[in-house]
């Protein structure tokens, strides 16, 4: 099962298996122990544990995890499409179709590879995907864990096309929490947001920060490249950061959504929180020739982290 042409920067770093679906994945490791399982099938982390073996992505009990279905959990390609519009499926194909190891990379910053454990895929459209989305691209997805942890993706999407296409984009992304009730995101206050709950009608959010008593359904407008979520029950807070990614999704099906759901637990909604980086309100249009760019990058550090430790120009 060999793939020559994976690069990775420790020996015992890197591994392609594959699932007990036999579909394949690749399983990521630094030398402290921390690793990343990303599935071929949508191109989707599955798993994302510290040396202790804590894993810090949500995936339902009872996901389903045979193709084409999207598996509930983890962190996913919403492409080229975030919600569900006209005659694609619900967040785009990219999600549910199975990608490549990319042979020939080409090269990225070397800030994005350096003293990193990495691997990366491609995907390009079926004749079925034209025949629902007329457009033709590659698409290539970094998934890196650096040495401190941190888990990395870095999308780019190129157009081959004959002419300029549009695309809105979101990596959703299931954080593991200990009690929804005694989470916090900071990073969103006083920012307008779209409420799918309510026809997408436009609000301006007022509270300090947006905490969980009910269902949530938003998409935060023009938000910073640096959001927290802060887990009072693990004592540890989540980092977002991200780049080309104007736009903050915030999910939590609360009790009755849940239990509309086959593929997710009754009570499972109280240890997950969906928080992805997005381009929703405008969507990415590119000529031909051109590429699109978005950068995630995920950590986990003690909860004394907080708004004040926010700042852009503090954060790399």
């Amino acid at each position: 099962m060999g793939h020559p042409a994976i690069v990775w920067d420790y020996r015992e770093a890197l591994e392609v298996t594959k699932d007990w679906n036999g579909i394949e994945e690749v399983v990521l490791r630094n030398p402290q122990g921390d690793s990343a399982r990303v599935s071929l099938h949508g191109g989707r982390v599955v798993s994302w544990r510290n040396h202790q073996g804590e894993e810090r992505l949500f995936t339902s009990s009872k996901a389903i995890f045979k193709p084409p279905k999207a598996v509930r959990g983890g962190s996913s390609i919403c492409f080229p499409q975030f919600g569900n519009r006209g005659a694609l499926e619900q967040h785009g194909f990219a999600r549910n179709k199975n990608w490549t190891i990319d042979e020939k990379p080409p090269t990225l910053h070397p800030d994005d590879s350096q003293g990193k454990c990495f691997v990366d895929l491609l995907l390009k459209p079926s004749e079925e995907d034209l025949k629902s989305w007329p457009h033709s691209f590659e698409f290539r997805l970094r998934v890196s864990l650096a040495v401190d942890g941190n888990l990395i993706l870095i999308s780019r999407i190129r157009n081959i096309n004959g002419k300029p296409f549009s695309f809105s984009f979101a990596y959703h992304t299931y954080l593991s929490v200990s009690d929804i009730s005694e989470v916090r995101v900071e990073g969103l206050e006083t920012l307008d947001y779209l409420d799918n709950l309510c026809q997408k009608e436009r609000f301006t959010e007022q509270g300090d920060a947006v905490t969980f008593e009910s269902e949530v359904d938003r998409i935060y407008l023009s938000s910073p490249n640096v959001i927290a979520v802060l887990d009072h029950g693990r004592k540890r807070t989540y980092v977002i950061r991200k780049e080309g990614l104007p736009d903050v999704a915030v999910w939590n099906p609360w009790e009755k959504k849940s239990k509309s759901m086959m593929d997710f637990g009754d009570e499972e909604y109280k240890q997950m929180l969906s928080v992805d980086g997005a381009a929703m309100e405008k969507p990415i249009t590119l000529k031909p020739g051109e590429e699109w760019t978005g950068r995630l990058e995920l950590s986990v550090v003690r909860s004394t982290f907080c708004s004040e430790d926010l700042d852009p120009l503090a954060c790399h």
